[in-house]
């Protein structure tokens, strides 16, 4: 091919997408990186302007308590040598392969292995959230730009979503597994695009899907399902061809197959967990009517629906982004028309989360619908920029600036009709976005678009600031201390393994701090920052049996009858239920407990002073110390004579004889995926009060070998489904390579196949 063909050919390729109709012009590719930074500084500056409102803003709730202290345990494991999927003396939070933890989730891991070398956890958790948050930017930056937008607009997009009012709120500042998920989701919705139009390829939507299914989390796996849906009808609504829908279909099959390995143990445990409930009811709680959409785009916004604070939200949890709603102003809708089946995808998702807010309010195990107002805000920022890119109106026109006027009167109106009392905030409110939207057109008038967008992302930052400014403390905030070094020096050093009967909630707020209740008590995952063996833990799954036996709470909380349950005798065996447990210490809340050392200490028990820790603690120890050190995971035998002789996470074994016959309770709790062997046989195992692992050994057993082995429900299946997957899109990303080359051998006389399918387009290319 001679260098003109060439030419020719390249010409066609690369600027096939304006042969489409569309107002958005063709950019360069450092024009679009240029933006991209902007979108990534953009992102870090609204972050600075949150943290001088609150330098705890993304250090607290389920932050503190949950994600960062077992970060910290998890990395301990890895460091070790160790794959935590599980960790038996914690119980109930102790399965991992259950948990949100990202075992199978590589950036995840990362973090995880890092965290042990962080004291102070607050910069570390705000650290670890700013990356994930620049990846949220960057993908909606993404996909805006896989539809077609500008990369200015697409910039405020990209900047926008991590400041809007659910995702800032709530999954920045505490649920970092639905950031996290959010991040690589937006992502995986612009690489599905981009594969389906032609203009990337297969592994980029492989990745970004199987790290979002892959953070163990069952929402964003549900969306995910949902993005790809509405992509695969938005591409046939558009090009009206099944080919890209059957790529589209095979790399989304083989992510999902490559991610089985870590969702098929929740899938196959959930039987015996809180989550096993699939039933679909109706809960007004964290369930959105539609009419607080009219709310997108007022800061001052406090949306009317049920949930922590009552029916009147002092968060602007519906918040998307100040210039949202009076933008629908600026849009040429008769042009709209024009795109509308090439950006059908966007409006198919839309309405898919739009509708979910509104309920129910439990769908089995996702509940609070609430939860999808991050793509919800996502979704309506992409459809917008993409629109003021293809179809933005800017010349004067007074119809125009009455249509934003009304539409931000509108606004105002919604927001006073939640809370009269505010009215005065809400109508500063509606007036500064009336200033600003009336200098974003001036701008993109008289110094162009670009300018323009500058504008709209300058402008995020001081309504960032106000807003959490203006915001009260949340309820749900622990107050943990920052620095790990200091929890320690505060906190007895509590040998052994250690079960804590207390309740969160008679902590009052001046006693949580580090002087106070949280030198003595171990909260959530408090215990994990201090490298110490606790059965409490944070657990949003929970093992039903286990959490009925000692009526332990999601965050380690237990009921008042708590100590009575604990040492209750369980019938069959005769031995109480910490001795089943191989308990060496139990720690009494004395808010809980307040004449607890009125009373003798349980037989085989002794009270134990710890100078210091009175005001809040009474602690109960073994008379003949340490049991968690004994004759492994062998809680009680009858007829039967066991030796422990090896003992691991995954793996347990013991020496055991048996003459007539017997049984041997193992202190381990009966997760599936447990396999009991006698001799390399397998045989059948029970469980004694719903909760312990109970094996019949057979008469004329001599010094057999007993083995109690555990792996993840399912794992051979998703070891073969990721396989599968990795094989799979292999094949596809070979495919599509040799596509690539088939189109730079076609004569310069004859278009492309990337021509061809002239909707490849968007404005853009592969970012």
């Amino acid at each position: 091919m001679d260098s003109d063909a060439g030419l020719v050919l390249f010409t066609r390729f690369a600027y096939a997408p304006a042969l489409v109709s569309t107002s958005a012009a063709i950019e360069s590719r450092k024009e679009r990186y240029t933006w991209g930074a902007v979108t990534g500084f953009g992102v870090i500056a609204g972050y600075a302007a949150v943290l001088l409102a609150d330098a705890r803003h993304y250090y607290t709730d389920d932050t503190e308590a949950q994600y960062a202290p077992m970060w910290v345990h998890l990395g301990n494991e890895l460091r070790e040598g160790r794959f935590p999927a599980l960790v038996p003396w914690e119980w109930m939070a102790g399965n991992y392969s259950l948990e949100e933890a990202g075992l199978y989730n590589p950036p995840q891991l990362l973090v995880h292995f890092l965290a042990p070398s962080m004291d102070n956890l607050a910069v570390y958790a705000t650290l670890v959230k700013l990356v994930f948050s620049i990846i949220a930017g960057l993908g909606v930056y993404r996909t805006c730009l896989a539809y077609g937008a500008r990369a200015p607009w697409s910039a405020v997009a990209g900047v926008a979503f991590p400041l809007s009012g659910w995702f800032l709120f709530f999954d920045q500042a505490s649920w970092m597994t639905s950031h996290t998920a959010t991040a690589w989701l937006v992502n995986a919705w612009a690489s599905a695009v981009l594969y389906a139009r032609g203009r990337g390829g297969p592994i980029p939507l492989f990745v970004f899907l199987y790290l979002t299914l892959t953070v163990q989390y069952a929402f964003p796996a549900v969306l995910a399902g949902l993005m790809i849906a509405a992509v695969l009808a938005g591409e046939y609504v558009h090009r009206r061809e099944w080919p890209p829908i059957r790529r589209l279909i095979l790399a989304s099959g083989c992510a999902a197959l490559a991610a089985l390995i870590a969702n098929l143990p929740g899938l196959l445990s959930s039987q015996v967990t809180w989550r096993g409930n699939a039933k679909i009811h109706n809960d007004p709680f964290l369930t959105v009517p539609w009419s607080e959409s009219l709310n997108a785009s007022l800061p001052s916004t406090t949306p009317a629906f049920t949930a922590w604070w009552g029916h009147v939200q002092p968060l602007p949890m519906v918040y998307i982004a100040w210039f949202l709603i009076p933008a629908l102003a600026f849009i040429d809708w008769r042009a709209v028309a024009r795109s509308a089946r090439e950006i059908s995808g966007i409006a198919f998702f839309a309405a898919a989360v739009l509708m979910w807010t509104a309920g129910p309010g439990a769908i089995g195990p996702l509940r609070w619908p609430a939860r999808v107002l991050p793509m919800l805000a996502v979704t309506l920022l992409v459809l917008v920029c993409v629109l003021l890119s293809r179809h933005g109106v800017f010349a004067s026109s007074r119809r125009r600036a009455v249509a934003a006027a009304t539409l931000i009167g509108v606004l105002f109106i919604r927001s006073v009709s939640a809370a009269p009392e505010l009215v005065l905030r809400h109508l500063l409110a509606a007036l500064t976005v009336a200033a600003l939207g009336a200098a974003a057109v001036w701008l993109a008038r008289h110094k162009g678009v670009a300018t323009a967008c500058v504008l709209a992302i300058v402008a995020m930052l001081p309504i960032a600031f106000g807003q959490v400014e203006a915001s009260p403390s949340t309820p749900l905030s622990y107050n943990f201390p920052e620095r790990r070094s200091t929890m320690t020096a505060a906190f007895p050093d509590f040998d052994g393994r250690t079960l804590q009967l207390a309740d969160r909630a008679l902590l009052a707020p001046q006693d949580r701090s580090v002087t106070d209740a949280y030198g003595s008590l171990a909260i959530g995952n408090y215990a994990k920052n201090l490298g110490l063996e606790y059965v409490n833990g944070y657990t949003p799954i929970g093992h039903a049996a286990f959490a009925g036996l000692l009526c332990m709470a999601w965050d380690g909380s237990t009921c008042a009858d708590g100590f009575r349950r604990a040492f209750a005798t369980e019938p069959s065996t005769g031995r109480t239920i910490v001795d089943l447990m191989k308990i060496d210490r139990v720690v009494l809340h004395r808010a809980q407990y307040p004449d607890a050392r009125d009373h003798a200490a349980p037989e085989g028990w002794q009270w134990v002073d710890y100078p210091g820790h009175e005001r809040y603690i009474v602690v109960l120890e073994r008379v003949d110390g340490l049991i968690s050190t004994r004759n492994g995971i062998i809680a009680d035998t009858e007829g039967v004579l066991a030796n422990a002789t090896r003992h691991n996470s995954f793996t347990s074994n013991a020496r055991v004889t048996s003459i007539e016959g017997g049984r041997v309770v193992l202190s381990r709790l009966g997760w599936p995926g447990h396999r009991v062997t006698l001799n390399g046989d397998e045989i059948p195992h029970t469980t004694v009060a719903g909760t312990f692992i109970a094996v019949d050994i057979p008469a004329g057993t001599d010094d057999a070998e007993l083995v109690l082995a555990w792996r993840p429900p399912g794992w051979e299946l998703g070891i073969a489904g990721a396989s599968g997957g990795l094989a799979g899109i292999g094949l596809l990303h070979w495919a599509f390579h040799r596509q690539r080359r088939r189109d730079l051998e076609v004569p310069a006389d004859e278009p492309a196949a990337s021509e061809r399918s002239s909707s490849l387009v968007g404005t853009s290319s592969t970012t």
